[in-house]
């Protein structure tokens, strides 16, 4: 979508992203590329099996259908799940571990397919680093 240019040479900056219906839009800047894709085990990412990487909360932007998405708190009401209210296809959340970050789902990718990612690892969102005591 949008160019930047960097040291001289001009990269890909701007990723389009949408949930199933195409009603909910997001633009990302994604300057280098999918960064630290990754799955949770907590008891919500493992029902819906969505790979996130990240991208910070000025770095995603709701272009189309914002009435449309729907929020999804839970435990700690600290993450914010957003997803599509007629597909139901989870867009984006902004994270409990960094709330200054949005995780996006990289399955609503324009041109990335998650499936082509060869390693994906899973952090522990069971035992999450915000639930464990000081020491």
């Amino acid at each position: 979508m949008g160019l930047k240019t960097v040291g001289g040479t001009v990269i890909q900056a701007r990723h389009r992203a949408t949930c199933h219906c195409g009603a909910v839009e997001l633009l990302l800047d994604l300057p280098d590329g999918v960064v630290d894709p990754r799955r949770c085990n907590c008891s919500y990412c493992r029902r819906r099996g969505t790979i996130v990487a990240s991208v910070p909360l000025s770095g995603l932007y709701v272009i189309k259908g914002a009435e449309q998405l729907r929020v999804y708190e839970f435990n700690t009401h600290t993450a914010r799940h957003y997803f599509c209210s007629i597909c139901g296809i989870h867009t984006h959340h902004q994270r409990r571990s960094d709330p200054t970050q949005y995780a996006y789902n990289v399955g609503c990718l324009e041109r990335v397919n998650p499936f082509d990612i060869p390693e994906v690892p899973t952090s522990d969102g069971v035992k999450h680093p915000a639930d464990r005591e000081a020491i």
